[in-house]
């Protein structure tokens, strides 16, 4: 398959995946209407503001529970887990809201409660039919993940065995690399040397790399681990039998070959959900409650120069994915090319309204915009512009890593004073450093932390300009 007919079928999958979350609220909708019929009460005002609510709240509450990540290895009952959760807490929702307005008592009892058992039942069915459809493309080679296999001995050659046979689980396997490779090997080709590695995966856009290595290559697999870090491709470690029964990391299996997850995404489903519901609320809090301010600075902002009122920036979001970052203009220029410079104490760039904005961090709060809209977080690494990305991923080992969780409007690197111009590449090596700290330790506790502590930093900080 050429490398062109690999991103059609990528697109073609994401439609697809974009026409299945639409379906969800939109058969949620039509069901309303139905029973409404069968109920022989008119689709009523209070009938169509129910269903418009229920639209809105079906797409991000599922989302944070996990409904839209990809069914691949996803057991059927862990699907009808999440689905119920989230209907559950779509449901509880639409009750507060009654309750609070007191509007619950216009809409009759028999009508809810048959709606409230009849979506989870039709969406299942509508979702395992698309799980089942999604599982037989998988077999036939599409909505595929592109993998590689780092060295080749026994456990890996069993992998490839279970990839190669397990064709449901939509990993395709390109070939191994290894610097010695044996002169008899299944229909699987060696690609290259280890050290060819990392330029093949940045080049062909590989998603899963797979290492498995054996006690004498420790050295040549230290030395191919610091190179794969300026990727966003998954990788996992494959060990042999003694080092599985050795090591403490998050451990996975395919069908009996084990693998322990060297760099991935930090969370559970669980604490995904709660994160990304965190998200959700405290975001569309803070726009309605600083919608007062927000005007108050646009205004000022669009009287005090010429150009617009957002600044939007392309950075780099969850797994190196370009986003669009908005900010509130401060400066006379809109640079976001291959070339941004930093900002610098008494820049003549900034506007006076710009350097009060930038000073209070005000500049940033249409940022609460990309956290509801889910491109970032309240709290994560902070986004670099795309050219900051570009130079520092080839300065700073692990740099890349970062990107392994959504950027935020906050993070343990500002709190802890790393915050303003990184004139240096060691102001920017001790960003990092938290950075890849704040992965490592990740919890909803550290979070809140955060959060707490940001105010008072960003108050009294010193170094933004």
């Amino acid at each position: 398959m050429s490398h062109n007919t690999h991103w059609t079928l990528r697109a073609n999958m994401s439609i697809l995946t974009l026409v299945q979350r639409l379906l969800d609220p939109i058969l949620a909708v039509l069901l309303l209407v139905v029973l409404a019929r069968f109920d022989d009460a008119p689709f009523a005002l209070h009938h169509q503001l129910l269903a418009l609510t229920t639209f809105l709240l079906i797409l991000p509450v599922f989302k944070a529970t996990g409904m839209y990540r990809p069914y691949r290895s996803l057991a059927p009952r862990l699907l009808a887990i999440r689905l119920i959760m989230g209907w559950f807490i779509v449901m509880g929702l639409l009750f507060f809201v009654g309750f609070v307005t007191k509007t619950s008592m216009v809409f009759s009892r028999a009508l809810v409660l048959t709606w409230f058992c009849t979506v989870p039942m039709v969406l299942l069915a509508f979702h395992f039919i698309v799980w089942a459809i999604l599982r037989q493309l998988r077999s036939s080679g599409r909505n595929s993940k592109i993998a590689v296999i780092a060295g080749i001995n026994q456990v890996s050659l069993n992998l490839a065995e279970q990839l190669r046979d397990c064709r449901d689980l939509g990993i395709r396997l390109k070939g191994f690399f290894d610097n010695h490779p044996p002169a008899q090997l299944p229909d699987v080709p060696v690609i290259g040397t280890l050290s060819e590695l990392p330029d093949y995966v940045r080049r062909h856009q590989i998603d899963v790399v797979y290492l498995a290595c054996s006690a004498e290559d420790d050295s040549k697999f230290a030395e191919l681990i610091e190179a794969l870090q300026d990727t966003t491709a998954c990788v996992y470690f494959v060990p042999s039998l003694l080092m599985y029964s050795l090591m403490h990391g998050r451990s996975y299996e395919i069908n009996g070959v084990p693998l322990i997850s060297i760099w991935e995404i930090p969370f559970s489903d669980l604490q995904y959900f709660l994160k990304r519901a965190i998200d959700i609320i405290l975001s569309g809090l803070a726009l309605i409650a600083l919608s007062p301010v927000m005007t108050v600075i646009a205004i000022a902002v669009k009287f005090s120069s010429p150009g617009p009122i957002l600044f939007k920036q392309r950075r780099y979001g969850l797994n190196g994915q370009e986003i669009i970052v908005y900010k509130f203009r401060s400066m006379k220029v809109m640079e976001d090319d291959g070339s941004v410079i930093q900002a610098t104490r008494g820049d003549r760039r900034i506007t006076p309204v710009g350097a009060f904005l930038r000073k209070t961090s005000l500049d940033e709060l249409p940022q609460f915009l990309n956290v509801w809209q889910g491109r970032m977080s309240l709290v994560g690494p902070r986004p670099h512009a795309v050219a900051h990305n570009e130079m520092y991923r080839k300065l700073i080992s692990g740099y890349m890593l970062r990107h392994k969780v959504k950027p935020g409007i906050t993070g343990w690197a500002q709190v802890n004073g790393c915050r303003g111009e990184t004139e240096t590449l060691d102001k920017m090596q001790r960003r990092i450093n938290y950075d890849l700290e704040y992965l490592k330790n990740w919890s909803l506790g550290l979070d809140i932390q955060i959060l707490l502590k940001t105010a008072f930093v960003f108050l009294r900080d010193q170094n933004a300009y």
